[in-house]
This record gives C-alpha cells, structure tokens and sequence, in this order.
C-alpha cells in the first residue's frame, strides 16, 4: 500500500526528528568534515562561514544524503564528506543569494552581507563552492561529481532566470516552475541520488531517489512561498513580505493576478514593479493571496508535489529511514500551517 501525506494539517504536527536521530551519528561525523574544511589562514573566511553555518539551519540537505544511505543499508563512510560537500553548495547559494536580494534577515539573524559587505559574501561563498568541488574529487566518483556538479550549474541557472523574471507581471507558471525547479529542486534531488550512486545501487533506485528529492524539493519551494504572504517573521526567520518587496512573482502572486478584477490587477502591476512596498501594500497583498485563494490552491500543489516524492519511495521497503523520509514530506508541508 503507497504511503501518503494524509497527516499534513490535520493532527499531531509532523517533525524533523526522526530523519535527525536516524542520522545523528553521521551528522556528527559530517559536521567534523564542515567544521575542517570551512578553516582557512584568511580569519575573515571561516568567521563569515561560521555566522551561517552555526545559524540555526535544519541541515536538511545532507540529512538526506544520510537519510538515503539508511535506506539503502549503504555500511561505508562515503557518504559523510559527500553531504558535506551538499551543504557546502547550499551555504555558497545562501550568501549569493542574500547579495543579490538585498536580505537582512536569514534564520532570524542578521545576514552575512549585512555584517561583513557584499564582496566579502561573495567571496566566501565562492570559497565554499571550492572547497565543495574538492569533497567530491576526493570522493573519485566521476558520476558523483557529475551528479553535483551539474546540480550546481543548474542551480546557478535558476537564479539568473529568477533574476530575469523579476518584476516582471507576466511571468507564467510554467517559467515559475522552472526556477524552483532549478533553483532549490535540484539540489534536494543530488542530494538524495548520490546516496545511490556510493551504494551502487541500480539506475532505477538512483532515479527513485532523485524523483524523491526533486518532488520534495518543489514542494518545499511552493510552501515558502506561499508563508511568504501567510506568516511574519519571527516565523519564517527572515523579513516577513521580502518576496513581495522584491519583485518576486511566484505562484500566490500568478494565481491572484490571474483570478483578480481589473483594480486588483493594476494593484499587482504596480507591486511587482517596485511603486507599491509599504505595509499597508503588503497587508493588501496578502488579503488578495487569501480572497482568490491562491494560497490555498498553493499548498494544494505543495501536497501534490509531497505525494508525488512519497510515492517515489514504492521501490524500497519499510522502516524506519523509510519512515523518517516520509515525514520529512510531511514536515516540508506542514510548515505552512
């Protein structure tokens, strides 16, 4: 019988527990890999690192990588400097991506950019992505590195086309899809394939795994957007309307520009370009995200989504990484609520 997300919204609230003790063991393990190789004779280098890899992150991205190993019975290492290298990517796209938006809050703290200058992020996320690219040489799969590679262009091309489709109105649903599917799926989907590739496991469990992780992925996306107009700060631990001040069109936005009247409309055109971010515009938009329920048709494609990566686990059998992986669905949803 497939699992399924039914829980989401309706009991007792899911949780990251039982993915983190599952992994507690590795996760210290890869955490002595994060910690040794974010140091550098520069002070400046691992200072920065340090205010956003000590931040207070889930570390959700290699406690897959770990998670999926479980899965799979994977009984060597491999896997330890590999999710580090994960989260070494995915620290590297955070400073970059706080220069280019402009944030001052990430995790409930003040961003690096905001402490140390935006050179000083850029720099020290190119350092991480440097450091990354020697985990997964050292590794010596060439199919991992392309695996994380390719994840890291991908990525990269996600966010220029985030950046292309700023302020932009017309931006259709499908060229959102692209970017989340870029910019955060694809990282979710390595993360969890090359968990495969160490166990040599078939190209049929690599394809699960990654479906897995890219379905997870989207659906994770999909929900921060959408608590982006449903939720403050101190929730979301970063400024709360950031999206809306920013230009950002995604789907809450789509949907209620699509299903408004012509008043509201011109209210949209006029937000996404920049001549409508103060509170009272934000607390307007966030009404219209309700009224035409794009919010809620929103999280509806978040929970298609979750099912969708709860389905790509059918391969493997129960237990108690299984479990874990489910949850961890769960959970990604659940946030908005």
């Amino acid at each position: 019988m497939t699992a399924s997300i039914h829980r989401i919204g309706r009991d007792a609230a899911p949780s990251l527990e039982p993915m983190i003790a599952l992994v507690a063991e590795d996760m210290n393990s890869v955490n002595t890999v994060i910690l040794d190789r974010m140091q550098s004779r520069i002070p400046l280098i691992p200072e920065l690192a340090g205010h956003l890899i000590a931040g207070g992150g889930k570390r959700m991205r290699p406690m897959l990588t770990l998670a999926c190993a479980r899965l799979l019975d994977y009984p060597g290492v491999r896997h330890h400097k590999l999710a580090a290298a994960v989260e070494f990517i995915h620290t590297a796209t955070l400073l970059h991506d706080d220069v280019v938006d402009h944030s001052g809050m990430r995790r409930g703290r003040k961003t690096a950019n905001i402490i140390w200058g935006n050179s000083a992020s850029v720099l020290v996320g190119d350092f991480l992505f440097s450091r990354s690219f020697e985990l997964m040489v050292e590794d010596g799969s060439l199919k991992v590195l392309k695996i994380l590679s390719n994840a890291s262009a991908v990525i990269a091309e996600g966010e220029v086309n985030q950046l292309t489709a700023q302020r932009r109105i017309d931006t259709d649903e499908e060229q959102y899809l692209d970017i989340i599917g870029a910019k955060t799926a694809a990282l979710f989907a390595a993360a969890c394939r090359i968990s495969a590739v160490v166990a040599e496991r078939d190209e049929t469990e690599e394809q699960a795994l990654d479906a897995y992780g890219r379905n997870l992925g989207i659906a994770f996306q999909l929900v921060d957007d959408a608590i982006d107009y449903a939720s403050d700060g101190a929730t979301m631990g970063k400024d709360a309307g950031d999206d809306f001040r920013d230009g950002k069109v995604t789907l809450p936005v789509i949907l209620a520009y699509a299903r408004g009247n012509e008043e509201d409309r011109a209210f949209w055109k006029a937000a996404i370009a920049g001549h409508k971010t103060s509170d009272e515009d934000l607390a307007r938009a966030t009404e219209l995200t309700h009224q035409t329920g794009a919010i809620a048709d929103t999280l509806t494609r978040a929970r298609h989504y979750g099912q969708r990566a709860v389905d790509a686990l059918g391969p493997f059998g129960g237990g108690k990484a299984r479990d874990a992986l489910v949850e961890a669905v769960e959970f990604a949803i659940a946030r908005a609520y």
